[in-house]
């Protein structure tokens, strides 16, 4: 045996599993197996699914899922969502000769402090002029600016994602409204993009000081 192939192997012999789970609000399901030789080389790192590992619905798989790795504890990975998208197969299935489609790109702060950018698209029965256009935007931005104002992030990614799939959530309170300006075949949340995370307090960066001991 070659000394490079021994080293190799060394290197593996060094590593061990880490088990990745899903947040809370997606029934911290282990959806991924990791081999690393440095926890702390884990942190950052995103892990890509599909929702139909965390419903065992099929036909759940075109939507993709990034979880970001927020912690290690043990051999146990904890994630947040990073985001979704629609797979594009998904979204080119939605698309119908003589019908309008209207994006909506909106960056929002949840009342928990985490900021993302939220895609929304919505796909009319036929086709839909500018000004109703604008009135549909119109919604979907006063719709995610509420929403951001009374959810936390975990709440607000449960409506995004799960709420698709549900017929409740973001897209259905959006599709409510707007399909009095036009009739709708299709509304919902077809990106999410996590921006950034709550900034640190600095005194909470700030080791506490040591009790003193008695004389």
């Amino acid at each position: 045996m070659s000394k490079a192939a021994g080293r190799i192997r060394d290197k593996w012999r060094m590593k061990e599993w880490y088990a990745v789970y899903t947040p809370s609000y997606f029934g911290e399901l282990n959806i991924a197996n990791i081999p690393c030789a440095d926890p702390s080389k884990l942190l950052g790192r995103v892990v890509e699914s599909t929702l139909y590992e965390v419903t065992g619905d099929f036909s759940h798989q075109s939507i993709k899922l990034y979880f970001l790795v927020r912690q290690v504890k043990g051999d146990m990975v904890e994630t947040i969502l990073k985001g979704h998208e629609y797979s594009a197969d998904y979204l080119r299935s939605l698309v119908r000769r003589g019908s309008s489609r209207v994006d909506g790109i909106f960056k929002i702060a949840t009342k928990d402090g985490y900021t993302t950018r939220i895609s929304v698209v919505a796909f009319a029965r036929g086709r839909v002029n500018i000004s109703q256009q604008h009135a549909i935007r119109r919604i979907m931005r006063e719709v995610l600016e509420e929403k951001a104002k009374n959810l936390t992030y975990d709440q607000l990614c449960h409506e995004m994602v799960l709420g698709s799939v549900a017929k409740a959530g973001i897209g259905s309170d959006i599709y409510n409204l707007a399909k009095r300006i036009s009739p709708l075949r299709h509304i919902g949340v077809r990106k999410s993009k996590l921006l950034s995370l709550p900034q640190v307090p600095e005194a909470a960066l700030t080791p506490a000081a040591p009790e003193a001991q008695p004389a």
